[in-house]
C-alpha cells in the first residue's frame, strides 16, 4: 500500500515473532505485570514507553501475551487513560516544535508543506477519535492552545 503523502511504496516492517504460550523466561506473574504497568503509568509514561521499559528492563516480551489485555485496556480498567490519545499528541507535539522552528527561519518553504501535512492527518486522526469516543464531540485542534496541550 502507498504512504499517506508520497507517492512511493513503504518498505515492509519486521513483524513480532508469533508466541502463543507465556515464554519460559519470564518470571512474572499476569497479576505482577498489571501491577508494573500501572505503577509506570502513575509515573507519567506513555503506553509505548511502559512496553519498551517492561521489554527492556524486565524481559517481558508481550503484555498481551501474558496478561491476556493490551496496555490501554489495563489503564481504562483503572482509570489511568490519557486525555489525548499518544498517536494525536506525538502529531501535536511535532506541530508546535515546527511551528517554533518556521517562527525563527520563515522561508522554510519545505517545512512550511511538512507542517501542512501534520496538521492534516491531526485534522484526520481528531475525527476518527471522535467518531470512536475517545474524545469528545465538541474537541477542535487549534495551534494556538496546542502548546498548552503538550505541556
Amino acid at each position: 500500500m502507498a504512504r499517506m503523502h508520497r507517492r512511493k511504496r513503504g518498505k515492509s516492517g519486521s513483524h513480532k515473532p508469533v508466541m502463543k504460550v507465556k515464554p519460559a523466561w519470564v518470571k512474572h506473574s499476569k497479576e505482577e505485570v498489571i501491577d508494573l504497568v500501572i505503577k509506570l503509568a502513575k509515573k507519567g509514561k506513555s503506553m509505548s514507553k511502559t512496553g519498551l521499559i517492561l521489554r527492556d528492563t524486565h524481559g517481558i516480551p508481550d503484555i498481551k501475551l501474558i496478561t491476556g489485555k493490551s496496555v490501554k485496556t489495563i489503564l481504562e480498567k483503572h482509570e489511568l487513560n490519557p486525555k489525548i490519545p499518544e498517536e494525536l499528541q506525538n502529531l501535536i507535539r511535532k506541530a508546535v516544535n515546527l511551528r517554533k522552528h518556521l517562527e525563527n527561519n520563515k522561508h522554510d518553504m519545505h517545512n512550511k508543506r511538512n507542517l501542512q501535512l501534520i496538521e492534516s492527518k491531526i485534522k484526520r486522526l481528531v475525527k476518527y477519535y471522535r467518531r470512536t469516543g475517545e474524545l469528545p464531540n465538541n474537541w477542535i485542534y487549534i495551534h494556538e492552545k496546542a502548546k498548552l496541550l503538550i505541556e
